[in-house]
């Protein structure tokens, strides 16, 4: 893989994205200051079309991508041991890292109590109804069914990740051991993955366009200074709990990495900005694929760890999630004692992983655990205007996670010079 670009925190695509985020701002908040709300709606329906073609583009070629990398990743580590090595330190990583996150939702909605005499707007019952419509999905037979694929084309259709690490790594695993015979195999799967790399530097050139259409899609039809006075102390209060993660991640980071977490962060710039302007940390996997094998990372651990962090790794996510569940026990004045709180924390753990490719993650979630736990449901309600806003920190924050779980795990034998740039 070609390592010749040297990073920067303001390179080309970069600045491309910054600028368009602020043409977004600016020509959604003019739309809707200027326009009819039934034509600002129009606007926004149009112009979110570019966010969506951006994003399908990614979409493309996830499923090739992540097969076919992840086959060759284990191929090349050779032996059962060494996968179940590397993939014991990635859970580790995984179920530590979530962990904390949560804990840290649970720590700061309990010491800012963003819920307690809430005064808010009336609840949207047709959109709280639809997530918790959702919730089915956690049932044992389902979440089953959900990371167990029963046909890899279905998978590979649906763009089902965990589904497709599953049957990647017993491919893998099979053409490892079967030792030369599997080598016409793995070398025409490392050829579709180069093939696939260079697609998405054609993909990415599109980014700052899908950028532009997502950004001025929401300012058109959102009015975020009403919403933040409305919601000053609930989104003040996740921005408390989001900071202090990325605090967290990045002391981690700077302990193990290094200086080279100075050069981690400028690589992962550019995917930063994208998941925090489209809300979508799926849409910068290839990209994110690419700056870490730049980043000195061998393709056979970046192949393996990211698409299991898609999976099993949403920092972000995670932390907002007991955060949310809690607030809205606050907010219909449920008082939930310590341990039920740490029950609901370990129950988080096990019902958010494997839902990468859930519409609406996150709040399903929530709307499920507060189901578990005897809180209204409908209170979904309350976080649905904002919750735009908090998924944008939750995005990036859930690709910092992954870019530094698969760092950390990849760097002792193989980040070690900057010749590697």
């Amino acid at each position: 893989m070609e390592r010749t670009s040297k990073p920067g925190i303001f390179s080309n695509l970069t600045l491309q994205i910054l600028i368009a985020m602020v043409l977004g701002i600016g020509v959604g908040v003019y739309v809707r200051q200027g326009f009819e709300p039934e034509a600002a709606e129009s606007f926004s329906d149009g112009i979110k079309l570019l966010a969506t073609v951006f994003i399908r583009l990614v979409q493309m070629i996830i499923a090739p991508l992540v097969f076919s990398t992840l086959v060759v990743g284990i191929a090349k580590l050779g032996n059962i041991s060494e996968v179940g090595k590397i993939g014991g330190k990635a859970l580790l990583w995984f179920f530590s890292a979530s962990f904390i996150s949560l804990l840290i939702g649970m720590l700061w909605v309990n010491v800012l109590e963003p819920g307690k005499g809430l005064n808010l707007p009336h609840l949207d019952i047709k959109q709280a109804t639809e997530v918790s419509g959702n919730t089915q999905a956690f049932s044992a037979k389902n979440f089953v069914e959900h990371i167990f694929p029963k046909s890899v084309f279905e998978a590979l259709a649906t763009n089902e990740i965990l589904q497709i690490v599953i049957f990647s790594i017993f491919f893998g695993l099979a053409a490892a051991s079967i030792g030369k015979a599997a080598k016409p195999i793995i070398k025409l799967l490392d050829s579709l993955a180069h093939i696939i790399l260079k697609m998405v530097g054609y993909v990415m050139k599109f980014a700052p366009i899908g950028v532009f259409g997502a950004i001025a899609a929401v300012f058109a039809i959102r009015d975020f200074a009403d919403l933040l006075k409305t919601y000053t102390y609930f989104f003040g209060s996740f921005l408390v709990g989001i900071a202090s993660l990325w605090v967290v991640l990045l002391l981690v980071g700077y302990l193990v990495l290094k200086s080279r977490m100075t050069t981690l962060l400028k690589r992962i710039a550019g995917p930063l900005f994208i998941a925090f302007s489209t809300t979508s940390s799926e849409a910068v996997f290839p990209k994110l694929t690419s700056e870490l094998e730049r980043f000195g990372i061998p393709n056979r651990i970046v192949s393996f760890m990211l698409p299991l962090g898609y999976s099993f790794n949403l920092d972000g996510s995670m932390m907002y999630m007991t955060f949310a569940s809690i607030f809205i026990a606050q907010a219909y004045g449920i008082t939930l004692d310590i341990g039920t709180q740490l029950t609901m924390l370990l129950v988080l753990m096990l019902t958010s992983k494997g839902i990468a490719g859930v519409p609406r993650a996150s709040l399903v979630v929530v709307a499920a655990t507060c189901g578990m736990f005897d809180i209204p449901i409908v209170g979904i309600g309350l976080i649905l205007p904002i919750d735009h806003f908090c998924d944008m920190f939750r995005s990036a924050t859930n690709v910092l996670g992954n870019a530094l779980a698969t760092s950390v795990i990849g760097k002792p034998k193989h980040i070690s010079a900057d010749n590697r740039e």
